[in-house]
């Protein structure tokens, strides 16, 4: 299967000399004195752009409060978060949706399809709530690179579960976004299900450059990204780059999960 280029004017987004992610001593307490839970502890990481990488850590460790601060969906408590040039802190709530609906895609276990819309209309819905129009050419590239380009007329019930995980991944592309962040996307697939998925959020990488946060407690599925970053206790405890599924086992066992 053949992943297209992406466009000049997409990869101008964000600025050259800008990494995609950045995380700066971002800290996230919930709650209020004396019930606090502080779920992340001054984590700070840089992502490149046309990245692969892998989050992962024991049950608490703060991956999925990781993954809502870096996408703007949580606000940390204190810290900052940028994406491309654009420091999330300082945006409205206003303008931080419509740069979540317009520069970030978003792929979760659940595949969040709407049974009554077709799979042209599901993948396009994110252009449609954001006023903006439809490129036929990039949504025939789109579904052909999630191999249903001739499933454009069909509704969800009439796929699988790994068919509706590549629909759900081809609306997170319809916009061009500078990161998808996908969490615990096989988290409700069978295995042969899910290895297909992770093959094609790595070929997508490789072809196209794009950046992708993978939130997984699965270290088969951790083995497809560049880099493996382990949280424990809400600080960031070690990275790997491109470990076999055994090495990831391996150090998620000395943090406590197995």
């Amino acid at each position: 299967m053949k992943i297209s280029e992406k466009s000049a004017a997409h990869q101008g987004r964000l600025s050259s000399s800008a990494p995609a992610i950045a995380l700066d001593s971002v800290t996230k307490v919930y709650g209020t004195e004396p019930n606090t839970v502080t779920a992340l502890r001054s984590v700070g990481v840089v992502l490149d752009r046309g990245s692969f990488t892998a989050v992962m850590g024991p049950s608490g460790s703060g991956k999925s409060t990781f993954l809502h601060c870096a996408a703007g969906l949580d606000r940390p408590t204190s810290g900052v978060v940028r994406i491309g040039d654009t420091d999330l802190s300082t945006l409205s709530e206003t303008a931080l949706t419509r740069f979540r609906r317009e520069r970030i895609g978003f792929v979760f276990q659940a595949y969040n399809l709407l049974p009554s819309l077709t799979v042209e209309q599901n993948v396009t819905l994110p252009l449609r709530l954001a006023g903006r129009g439809v490129d036929g050419a990039w949504l025939k590239q789109v579904m052909t690179d999630v191999g249903l380009g001739d499933r454009l007329d069909d509704r969800p019930s009439q796929f699988s579960g790994g068919q509706q995980q590549r629909v759900a991944i081809a609306r997170a592309l319809i916009t061009r976004p500078d990161v998808v962040f996908a969490d615990e996307p096989t988290g409700a697939l069978d295995s042969n299900s899910g290895r297909q998925v992770l093959e094609l959020l790595r070929r997508i990488v490789d072809g196209t450059s794009q950046t992708t946060l993978l939130v997984t407690h699965d270290p088969v599925a951790a083995s497809y990204a560049d880099q493996v970053l382990f949280l424990a206790d809400g600080r960031l405890a070690d990275a790997l780059d491109r470990p076999a599924p055994e090495a990831v086992a391996a150090r998620m066992t000395a943090l406590g999960e197995w």
